[in-house]
């Protein structure tokens, strides 16, 4: 890992002007600042795929073409000295912060990327042009830092599916590399956003976490369910035997798995990360819900119920208090039929 000190650099022109060794490849980390450990895990990344001769940039820039309101944007943290600090120690070689003049120095661009149809599902639906605004600046800091490899995290995942489009189908050329989501032990995916949470707020915001991970349990549960009662050989026996096996909710499952048909797969999922986020809305400081949505992770389109196997991705937004968060986790649909 590298242990001099980060280089900040502000302009374009400095940024042309850091060298590399030749042959060594480069990695970027996209940020908006306010670093946390999900953002030193990204740059630690980077730093063990650039390897010890490699470089490693990490920019920080607040960009203003993703927010559709100018107090979002305001509030949004600056917390550079910090996020120097950060970088440094998680093996950063330098830090590229430019001000927006130097991002846009004609103001806002005329020509930008458009995230097309999967840039309008989702969060795309809620936050209007918000990934026009990041594929937009995605595009113009990747032909600035010119890196072989980018890193994103999974907790922003149509973000990620966006930018992998674009880069595959714009021919880019750079690798663009998905870190997992990192939490904190209470489950709470890490988030620039979380320190404008109350106790109280936070209390209620794990029920995001608590949403995705009851639905991963009750697809595991059902899969389970169903690969068990397969093994009785006739159909009335298989509903017998779904009833022996004593699962609370197995009641509803005992039809579609005596005729050995599991669409009821991904409605379960939804009902169960549901249940969860119905609760939350009822605290004390509510969970408002903008979504909960088990999607193609290649398209972000909806899942219909009569899917039953393959990759998916159940995400969920929502605001608590005047913060909004969002969440996902993974899932494979019949791993065990």
């Amino acid at each position: 890992m590298n242990t001099a000190p980060v280089t900040l650099l502000s302009t374009a022109a400095e940024l042309d002007a850091l060298g590399r060794a030749p042959g060594a490849r480069r990695a970027v980390v996209m940020t908006m600042g306010a670093l946390h450990e999900g953002h030193a895990t990204l740059i630690r990344a980077a730093r063990a795929a650039a390897g010890p001769d490699g470089q490693v940039v990490v920019t920080v820039f607040v960009n203003p073409l993703q927010f559709g309101e100018a107090a979002d944007l305001d509030r949004y943290p600056r917390t550079l000295d910090a996020d120097l600090a950060v970088a440094s120690e998680a093996g950063a070689d330098a830090v590229f912060a430019p001000a927006v003049e130097e991002v846009y120095p004609g103001g806002d661009p005329q020509v930008r990327i458009t995230s097309g149809p999967m840039g309008e599902r989702l969060e795309g639906a809620h936050r209007p042009g918000h990934f026009d605004g990041m594929l937009t600046v995605v595009a113009k800091l990747l032909h600035l830092t010119r890196p072989d490899a980018a890193f994103f995290g999974q907790k922003d995942a149509q973000q990620l599916a966006l930018v992998r489009r674009m880069v595959r189908d714009l021919n880019f050329g750079i690798d663009i590399v998905a870190v997992p989501t990192v939490r904190d032990p209470d489950g709470l995916a890490l988030s620039s956003r979380n320190r404008f949470l109350s106790a109280e707020e936070r209390h209620t915001a794990l029920a995001l976490p608590r949403a995705l991970f009851a639905a991963r349990d009750r697809l595991a549960a059902q899969q389970a369910l169903h690969a068990r009662a397969r093994t009785v050989p006739d159909r009335q026996g298989r509903a017998a035997a779904l009833t022996r096996l004593g699962e609370a909710r197995a009641a509803a499952d005992t039809q579609a798995v005596a005729l050995a048909r599991p669409t009821v797969a991904p409605a379960a999922v939804r009902a169960a990360a549901q249940a969860v986020l119905d609760e939350a809305a009822e605290a004390a400081v509510p969970l408002v819900l903008d979504y909960v949505a088990l999607v193609d992770p290649a398209d972000f389109t909806e899942i219909p119920d009569d899917r039953v196997t393959g990759e998916a991705l159940l995400a969920v937004a929502a605001r608590v208090g005047a913060t909004r968060l969002i969440d996902n986790i993974p899932l494979t649909l019949g791993a065990l039929t």
